[in-house]
């Protein structure tokens, strides 16, 4: 059974950090990535990496405050997402996200976790 389990949101002021982490488990896939969703908007890709390579890519918004980056360690698929600089309208629902495909066809999602900047 494929579980894709997201941690590390929450509260913080403008200009301050937080590091996301998702944990795969159940298969191995080409690419797993960020997206987010703000009220009243629709869902929105941050950042990929895809798996062998580590090639990244991010969206222009977050470019220079972002860092998404991935590891195996203790036989864990784990995919993180280093957010620095936050501003207000990174605030939002943040889902961790698997595709067996290059950049595409995310057909595996976790159950998002929530990052609030306060102004």
């Amino acid at each position: 059974q494929v579980q894709l389990v997201e941690s590390g949101g929450g509260l913080v002021q403008a200009g301050g950090s937080l590091r996301l982490s998702c944990v795969a488990s159940g298969r191995t896939f080409s690419t797993m990535a960020w997206f987010r969703q703000a009220p009243g908007k629709e869902r929105e890709i941050v950042a990929g990496i895809v798996w062998s390579s580590s090639n990244t890519n991010y969206a222009d918004s977050v470019k220079g405050r972002f860092t998404i980056s991935r590891d195996n360690a203790k036989n864990k698929n784990t995919v993180y997402l280093q957010m620095n600089s936050l501003k207000p309208e990174d605030t939002a629902v943040y889902y961790c996200a698997a595709a067996q495909s290059i950049y595409r066809d995310y057909n595996y999602w976790g159950q998002g976790t929530q990052v609030t900047v306060s102004s």
